[in-house]
């Protein structure tokens, strides 16, 4: 788990430009019309999957009049989204590093051309289905900017299942169905969390000296720039890797 939080500040730093930005809005609002079709419902009271989706695009800053349009869309008939299907990808990428890619794409064969062209540049290998998921527990997390005693005694009464203190503050672990209301119960006490979504954890990290782990980091980075990607995740240690905003 260690360096979980990084990635998170990672994650913000690389959308902060404007076409960055574009692309994160996108890329949720793609997210949102798919989970209302896989749920069977646009309504986000009668659909588990969607409210999640939308209270990470939310969290991530994406306009709410953006999410309020699509939605009133979709609850019309549109059929924005049923196009699309979720696939995973994994492989590695240099030095052993365990990676998982998810996708939303309308063209399986031209997401997986363009995946597999990402791993080779970069020195990585594609590989089957369940080569590196085993490594991988899906779990809700939240960072707050406090590791304070009356934070973790908040996090553990609102259902979390672990806590770690990372970077002078906290990481939160719970069940990733309860995550946005754990968040939301801290909240009500008057805590502020700083980044809360639904993840993939590695149960084991992979150390690697710096300049491996810039490889590493230049290849997530080129998967996530993919317009079909919504998500990579990976089992690189960050805790003494530079990175740059």
């Amino acid at each position: 788990m260690a360096g979980h939080s990084k990635w998170a500040q990672i994650k913000r730093k690389k959308a902060a430009n404007d076409l960055k930005r574009g692309k994160v809005i996108s890329k949720y609002l793609r997210a949102i019309a798919a989970a209302a079709r896989a749920g069977g419902s646009a309504d986000p009271a009668a659909n588990v999957q969607l409210r999640n989706v939308i209270e990470a695009a939310r969290n991530d800053d994406v306009p709410g009049d953006n999410i309020e349009r699509l939605l009133k869309r979709l609850q019309g008939g549109d059929e924005e989204g049923s196009h699309y299907e979720e696939v995973i990808y994994e492989g590695y990428a240099p030095g052993g590093v365990a990676v998982l890619v998810y996708a939303l794409t309308d063209n399986r064969n031209r997401t997986a051309s363009e995946v597999r062209h990402v791993f080779s540049k970069h020195g990585g290998s594609l590989g089957a289905v369940g080569a590196v998921a085993w490594q991988f527990e899906r779990r809700g997390y939240i960072w707050l900017d406090t590791d304070s005693p009356e934070a973790q005694d908040a996090a553990i009464e609102a259902g979390a299942l672990d806590l770690q203190e990372s970077e002078g503050g906290l990481e939160i672990y719970t069940d990733p169905h309860e995550v946005y209301a754990v968040a939301n119960a801290l909240k009500a006490k008057g805590f502020h969390p700083q980044d809360t979504e639904i993840t993939m954890i590695p149960q084991n990290t992979v150390t690697l000296g710096e300049e491996e782990a810039q490889k590493v980091l230049r290849m997530v980075e080129a998967l996530e720039d993919l317009d079909d990607t919504q998500n990579v995740y990976t089992n690189l240690n960050l805790d003494n890797v530079r990175v740059e905003a």
